[in-house]
């Protein structure tokens, strides 16, 4: 039984995570070792440890704190302050493992009125998959890193 019909996936579905980019349903490639972010039906190339001019997070490796949280300046969410309506959900996929946010960065992102789901990237990518096809590209965001990238 085909619960979705005849649904047709999203042009912005993920269909290849890859150690440095993805590959997406349009055709669009993210490489070079760039995140990808995605909202309201539009991809993004996105790096988020360049958001940071203070270079604390200069490096990729950076974004994980002393406590082992991934942490991110709020600068490199801009896309997702000027978007309207805003996602119900962000999905994030922090590369090929998965780490808690820091209450700054969630506290952050809920103020957006986001609820905020952590994964491993494929996993994420899968997710927004579904509910991006299930629910709509307005409904969902995605934030993922590419598979290779390393947390320290």
């Amino acid at each position: 039984m085909n619960v979705l019909g005849d649904t047709p996936p999203p042009t912005t579905s993920i269909d290849a995570c890859l150690t440095d980019g993805f590959h997406l349903d349009n055709g669009l490639k993210v490489g070079g070792g760039s995140g990808c972010l995605l909202v309201a039906g539009e991809a993004f190339s996105w790096r988020p440890w360049e958001a940071d001019r203070s270079g604390r997070h200069a490096r990729r490796g950076q974004m994980i704190n002393a406590k082992g949280q991934w942490t991110v300046e709020k600068e490199a969410w801009g896309v997702l302050d000027l978007v309207w309506p805003k996602p119900d959900m962000l999905i994030l996929g922090l590369g090929a493992s998965t780490y808690p946010i820091s209450p700054d960065t969630r506290k952050y992102l809920n103020s957006l009125g986001m609820k905020v789901d952590i994964q491993d990237t494929r996993n994420a990518a899968a997710q927004f998959n579904l509910l991006a096809t299930e629910r709509g590209v307005s409904s969902i965001a995605a934030a993922l890193l590419p598979i290779g990238w390393k947390g320290k």
